[in-house]
């Protein structure tokens, strides 16, 4: 697993006789895109219609829904860059990334007939009370805020390098106005509309990167094999480009660094709260099961594109290029759209203006779907508990409140966290999922025995260990990528918890609920199949 951020230092890859149509055909887009999220917008006073759709999306809608989640900034523009630059070690990375949908394939079923779609109403499956809600929704904060901060952060760099500025000033103002634009999609928005946004996106991005695939080979007499020569001859290193350990975050303990990457990646991916929110939409366990299938078909072929891609960039533009551009190599496909054409092309006009459109509907569909899923998880389970006409418009305007407040939050954290690095975050907000959902996921639906204390021992222990190992790692100190550089108090000598931290939350779930509970406990059976 390839841990990537964009770095600031952003560069000018386009050029300045290609940058005015680039800028005004990008611009044009933005505006259509935002008339059309005003056109989306439902203004549906039900709950469940704003949360779920009313479950009323189709598998194959849903699924195509599903595979546009997985399509974001990080792994778009990051992913790429990392298998331009580091080979094998990004290739792994998207390989995780379709085994985690994968892996949700297998709890679909069971996540939609139990009827709930916040992880407060799946924690409650096995334990009463409140306790259980407040605890699932410090877990969706927790995984949501670096997450909204690092997706923000990634798309104001990637639409400054778009439109030529470079300073550090620029870039934050680009943050702020395209977070002030995607949280205002945010307020007006419902599941079905966001639903919409993430199909045109798929469609956008799998013609993109085949093109770019198409053209590439084209250099290369529609030879693969000269292809994957020539990526390797232009690499950074190419006697280890084709290896593990070429990332330079691997200095050390390479095969138990990867593992623990893969756990994170994997458990934490299939059970963020925004697939978990998708999944409650389907209409039956068959039908969610149905989606996840398309979904995991369409993922499949967009990381074998992304992979594709990467490795075009290293061949066409090499290595060493993209390094200079940036160390991070998220300006690779910006590159390749540059590179891979003629300067006077009007199809090069063309590439780059697709990409930088594409990079839109990304950050705006991404940033919406994770900043929906907690603001839901909050006015559900928190802040509007009762039934009735009254509560339903408390749940409505919670909804709403949530999603400004988050934003803004959001927007400020990132802002002030431009100049550092904070590759802690991701691996954090995967940690805290992997560590505090999944144990409490399986043990739910796979255990009768599981029961109110062992979930909050499981959730709370490992949201404990998740934080300490994180702080203490070499993400936050001890090496040039560290928040903190230029100390080093770190003891724990890997990057993702996830190696320790998610034995020991099924550890402690097991241990909770082995201990006798005082009193009696009601714990809520699942919903069987087709009842809601």
């Amino acid at each position: 697993m390839t841990w990537y951020l964009l770095s600031s230092g952003v560069h000018d890859p386009i050029g300045s006789a290609a940058r005015g149509p680039v800028v005004v055909a990008f611009l044009v887009f933005i505006g259509l895109a935002l008339l059309w999220v005003v056109t989306l917008a439902t203004h549906d006073d039900h709950p469940e219609g704003l949360y779920v759709a009313d479950r009323s999306l189709s598998p194959v809608f849903n699924g195509f829904a599903m595979a546009g989640e997985q399509i974001s900034v990080l792994t778009l523009f990051a992913t790429s860059g990392a298998i331009a630059l580091f080979g094998y070690d990004g290739y792994a990375s998207a390989v995780d990334s379709v085994l985690a949908l994968g892996l949700l394939l297998l709890l679909a079923q069971k996540v939609r007939n139990s009827g709930r779609y916040t992880l407060g109403g799946l924690f409650s499956l096995r334990a009463s009370g409140p306790a259980p809600c407040i605890a699932a929704a410090v877990v969706t904060l927790a995984i949501t805020l670096p997450m909204l901060v690092i997706q923000l952060r990634a798309g104001g760099i990637i639409a400054a390098m778009l439109i030529g500025l470079s300073t550090d000033a620029a870039q934050v103002l680009c943050t702020v106005l395209l977070g002030g634009l995607v949280v205002c999609f945010a307020v007006v928005a419902d599941l079905k509309g966001t639903s919409r946004m993430h199909v045109v996106k798929v469609g956008i991005t799998l013609v993109t990167l085949a093109v770019f695939v198409v053209l590439s080979l084209n250099k290369f007499s529609w030879d693969a094999g000269s292809l994957l020569s020539a990526a390797v001859d232009k690499s950074v290193a190419p006697d280890d480009y084709l290896s593990p350990g070429l990332w330079a975050h691997i200095s050390s303990l390479v095969p138990l660094n990867m593992i623990s990457d893969h756990i994170v990646v994997i458990l934490g991916t299939a059970v963020m709260p925004h697939l978990i929110l998708r999944v409650g939409a389907s209409r039956t366990g068959r039908s969610a099961r149905r989606s996840m299938s398309i979904a995991v078909g369409l993922t499949g072929a967009y990381f074998l594109l992304l992979i594709a891609t990467g490795f075009a960039a290293a061949a066409v533009v090499g290595g060493r290029d993209i390094g200079r551009v940036d160390d991070n190599g998220q300006a690779s496909p910006v590159l390749l759209a540059s590179d891979v054409l003629g300067n006077g092309s009007a199809m090069r006009v063309a590439l780059i203006t697709a990409v930088a459109c594409a990079a839109f509907l990304v950050i705006l569909t991404t940033v919406t779907s994770v900043m929906f899923a907690a603001a839901v998880t909050l006015a559900h389970d928190v802040f509007a508990r009762a039934d009735g006409p009254r509560a339903t418009r408390r749940h409505v305007r919670a909804l709403r409140l949530a999603i400004v407040v988050l934003g803004a939050m959001g927007l400020t954290l990132s802002a002030a966290a431009h100049r550092y690095s904070v590759e802690f975050l991701a691996i954090f907000s995967m940690s805290v999922a992997a560590t505090c959902v999944a144990p409490v996921l399986v043990y739910s639906f796979f255990w009768p025995g599981f029961n109110r204390r062992g979930l909050l021992w499981s959730v709370y222990g490992g949201l404990l260990l998740c934080t300490v190992l994180t702080m203490f790692s070499p993400t936050v100190s001890g090496s040039a990528y560290a928040l903190m550089p230029e100390a080093d108090f770190h003891w724990y000598p890997f990057r993702a918890p996830g190696l320790l931290s998610v034995p020991a939350a099924f550890l402690l779930g097991w241990l909770g609920s082995r201990n006798p509970v005082r009193g009696p406990v009601r714990a809520e059976r699942p919903v069987e199949q087709g009842v809601i």
